[in-house]
């Protein structure tokens, strides 16, 4: 299913010189996001946060945004078939997605063999961060494994003995527990992997009930852990630390309220983060779609203020590839983060947080910035990349 939009920047620039011409041209964007199944609350976000950008700066780096949006269904050969559509019909000159890592690998070939930048505002897989690094492929979110480091540190600081790890069996759940266990030296009584969607995890709590770890780290996005959060508390397991990434968020939340509480995560981000741009994209964006931004929508936003950078950066030239390529690697925009820079592989070297869920005077739930964990923090794979620039 797709639908598109077209969005007009202003009037001068529409009549303005683009690369040596009397012809202004427009810049063609593809969006591929999870927007059915149990999942389509990460890539409504994804997709609504790259929007209000767009919409914010009426168009892209003063051109006209031509926005096609098409649903991967998290199937990755619906998804790769879709993006070859965009490149080679459509002629998008950026692919911006996936949520999903699985997803993330069936459409880099398609997409970056078409001629397009591909932009990923969510999936942050090792491989592409070390030896399969591509100078057409930025991220605008972290290393898979960065977020779930943070809950790592945070057990080895708090001195647990023992943790049970839990995360679905695809590249982002694989990522996600060998960065817990990168920063956290105690005993793993379990490393258990669910199939991907996944949503009855009696087996599992029974299982944690027998060994009754220290603690519980589970990556669990989507209906995935609306579910998981939900059993957890009705299987009496609520005294047991929670730790997790991508398990308790903007898109989980509203499923699972009050069973979140108490529960802790780590993130790069939380719509609490105290910065004044930050504060006004969550109330736009609250305004526009009527529910709280969580880091998907914050990492879309910042992916389309990175290709509104560029483009300004060229003049608006599209044609040059390299100059282009040379200004995403400088992401001179305000990220919503605060601290953002690419490192050499165009991963992003950012900050790390501990968060916490709450529930705000209106009843609605949101995460909360509770200390700072990794400051400046550039992901473990880099130095396998050979790129240079």
């Amino acid at each position: 299913m797709r639908t598109a939009w077209q969005t007009l920047a202003a009037l001068a620039a529409s009549t303005a010189l683009v690369a040596g011409t009397a012809q202004a041209q427009d810049v063609k964007v593809g969006l591929v996001f999870t927007l059915s199944g149990p999942a389509a609350a990460l890539g409504e976000q994804g997709r609504n946060g790259f929007m209000l950008a767009v919409e914010q700066l009426g168009g892209l780096g003063g051109l006209e945004a031509t926005i096609s949006e098409v649903d991967d269904e998290q199937q990755p050969d619906v998804a790769a078939g879709r993006v070859r559509e965009l490149v080679q019909r459509e002629e998008k000159q950026f692919i911006v997605g996936p949520i999903f890592s699985n997803i993330l690998q069936a459409i880099m070939r398609p997409a970056l063999d078409g001629g397009a930048f591909m932009i990923s505002p969510n999936a942050g897989t090792s491989n592409y961060a070390g030896a399969e690094c591509n100078e057409n492929f930025f991220v605008t979110s972290y290393q898979n494994d960065q977020s779930h480091e943070v809950m790592g540190a945070y057990a080895e600081r708090e001195g647990f003995e023992s943790i049970f790890l839990l995360a679905p069996n695809y590249q982002a759940g694989r990522d996600s527990l060998a960065g817990v266990k990168r920063q956290f030296s105690g005993t793993v009584l379990s490393e258990t992997y669910t199939p991907l969607g996944q949503l009855d995890f009696s087996g599992e709590l029974a299982q944690i009930a027998a060994l009754q770890p220290d603690a519980v780290f589970a990556f669990m996005p989507g209906g995935m852990g609306v579910n998981l959060v939900r059993q957890y508390e009705q299987a009496g397991l609520g005294e047991i630390p929670f730790l997790s990434a991508f398990t308790v968020d903007e898109s989980t939340l509203s499923g699972q309220q009050a069973a979140a509480l108490g529960k802790l995560a780590g993130a790069n981000w939380a719509p609490d983060f105290d910065s004044d741009h930050s504060r006004e994209f969550v109330a736009a964006y609250e305004e526009r779609y009527g529910a709280i931004p969580g880091t998907y929508a914050m990492q879309a936003y910042d992916a389309a203020m990175l290709i509104d950078s560029a483009i300004r950066a060229v003049d608006g030239d599209l044609s040059d590839m390299d100059a282009l390529r040379d200004a995403l690697r400088q992401a001179d925009f305000d990220s919503l983060r605060g601290n953002f820079r690419f490192n050499h592989n165009h991963y992003p070297i950012q900050d790390f947080y501990l968060t916490g869920v709450v529930q705000r005077d209106d009843g609605a739930f949101h995460t909360s910035i509770l200390e700072k964990i990794f400051e400046d923090y550039a992901d473990y794979y880099a130095d396998a990349c050979e790129m240079e620039w």
